[in-house]
């Protein structure tokens, strides 16, 4: 609050702990710093090895199709731990289960360093995803049960942070640490910060007795664990990471494997919703979704890392395929957005205290789709300068969907069941970015195809070079133009869908006055 001491704010913290606390006697914001040191890790690693991958795969031996598994190994096992976490989080302990994920994630990330085939890379990449599949809920989970309602959004930029600017780091520390030293320490870096991590949770964190007497009471009357569900979990979001991953790469649906994979997605995920629905312990707590301001946030979460991950992935590709860009270089195209996120974190949270949040996400989808359009603009003169700029102005937007989504996506939704709201909102988001770079990558196959043919056409035999060396120049350069014209088409494509999601943020409910954080 403004103009509270330190002394007030210290005192106001020990005088009303919430029922549901982590914090115990400890303050709140200590913390909050704790259980994100080690979520930062796990998100920084969704795309700290992309940079990597060649020199991973050339040391271990596998071709260039088979070191894409890397990728999807972790992607596949995180999407389906992800829907699951609310619930072995209630089941096993909130902070059991977190400090076992941390160890897991851990123990994986340096067995992935000190892999020496690809089969090996792959086993403990699945062991990696599980472990950090639970971190990002779990600590949502925390920080809702932790601060107060007026408090909340500040705190939760503190989660935005670690959401938004790990992604951006990544390809930024993969590539310094690929080209100055070696790749396997793009995985051993997360043995010192996993250790901190695990001291401080079990120092400092705690499960309280509001939660501990639930889970009792869970467990005595029995239960029922929802063995259908989990199955129905591991074929559905399984299937459905493979087929985002591999469907460009496959011939989409031509491919008889994609086809496959994708009919036993559907069936397994209509299945599952019914399923879920009626089961009276249900693994995925798909009720909550009848909530409409949840609904809605789980909405705007899947176009958020639909855009936030395609992106990351876009600009470090465009520029190292067409602009000749190192590592590091394409990775620092990032580096300004991250800055730019760092101040944009608490001023966002501040303005969420003061306007109602729907206005707030409605503006900054606005403001996404004209970044997006301005990135359209982009040729292959565009210096170093444009590529930061464009990303600076998309990312300062984000953390006014993000923060003041965090105001209202928990309205509604009973204090008992936060691990599992947890869970579904962080599933969307995974989600969302796993379909935005899939749509990404096949658009930019497709768009590409279209203009080459229709570059090609206008050369005829009148206006072609008539040496060998002058016809595979020009080859090069409608090569080169076809490619930069998808990517500008993507932009284009991206920018169209946010505008037409922009207005369903307008149904997003009223945070309670004083209440700017989601109050239940």
């Amino acid at each position: 609050m403004a103009g509270e001491t330190a002394g007030e704010m210290k005192a106001d913290w020990r005088a009303k702990p919430l029922p549901r606390s982590a914090a115990g006697n400890y303050n709140p914001w200590l913390i909050a710093v704790i259980v994100s040191i080690a979520t930062f890790m796990e998100v920084l690693d969704t795309t700290i090895a992309n940079v990597s991958l060649r020199h991973i795969a050339g040391s271990l031996g596998a071709g260039q199709d088979e070191s894409t598994y890397i990728l999807t190994s972790y992607l596949v096992s995180n999407a389906i731990i992800l829907p699951i976490s609310g619930w072995l989080a209630n089941v096993i302990g909130r902070k059991r289960f977190y400090m076992g994920c941390v160890a897991l994630f851990t123990f994986a990330s340096v067995m992935c360093g000190l892999s020496t085939s690809l089969g090996m890379m792959l086993f403990f990449r699945v062991l990696q995803g599980i472990g950090g599949g639970g971190l990002a809920p779990v600590e949502q989970s925390i920080f809702a049960d932790t601060f107060p309602p007026e408090k909340r959004a500040i705190a939760f930029a503190l989660y935005g942070f670690t959401v938004i600017t790990a992604p951006a780091i990544g390809p930024v520390l993969g590539g310094l640490i690929t080209d100055n030293f070696s790749w396997h320490w793009v995985f051993f870096i997360n043995l010192p910060v996993g250790l901190l991590s695990l001291v401080l949770v079990s120092i400092f964190v705690s499960d309280s007795e509001t939660t501990k007497k639930e889970r009792r009471t869970l467990l005595d009357r029995g239960l029922k664990i929802d063995y259908v569900g989990f199955l129905l979990v591991l074929m559905g979001f399984g299937t459905l990471q493979i087929v985002l991953d591999r469907f460009e790469r496959d011939d989409g649906f031509s491919s008889p494997f994609i086809l496959g994979l994708a009919l036993i997605c559907g069936i397994s995920l209509i299945t599952l919703v019914i399923w879920e629905l009626t089961h009276p312990q249900p693994v995925m707590n798909l009720r909550l979704l009848k909530n409409r301001g949840f609904a809605i946030s789980n909405v705007v979460l899947f176009f958020f890392g639909f855009i936030i991950i395609s992106t990351t992935q876009l600009t470090p590709q465009l520029t190292q395929e067409l602009m000749g860009y190192d590592a590091t270089t394409a990775g620092l195209t990032l580096g300004v957005g991250g800055i730019i996120t760092l101040f944009i974190m608490p001023m966002s949270g501040i303005l969420t205290g003061k306007m109602q949040p729907k206005f707030l996400v409605f503006v900054a989808l606005l403001g996404i789709a004209y970044a997006l359009h301005y990135a359209s603009g982009l040729n292959l003169d565009a210096s170093f300068g444009y590529f930061s700029f464009s990303r600076g102005l998309l990312v300062m937007w984000l953390p006014l969907i993000f923060i003041p989504l965090s105001a209202v996506q928990f309205i509604g939704v009973p204090p008992d069941k936060n691990n599992d709201a947890s869970a579904l909102l962080n599933l969307m988001r995974n989600i969302g970015g796993s379909v935005g770079v899939s749509v990404a990558t096949t658009q930019l196959a497709w768009r590409s195809q279209f203009h080459h043919e229709r570059l090609a056409e206008h050369i005829t035999a009148a206006n072609a070079p008539h040496t060998a060396t002058g016809l595979a120049s020009l080859a090069h350069q409608v090569v080169v133009q076809a490619s930069i014209l998808s990517y500008l088409d993507v932009f284009t494509i991206l920018s169209v869908v946010t505008l037409v999601i922009a207005p369903l943020a307008l149904f997003l409910p009223k945070a309670p006055k004083g209440a700017s954080a989601g109050a239940h």
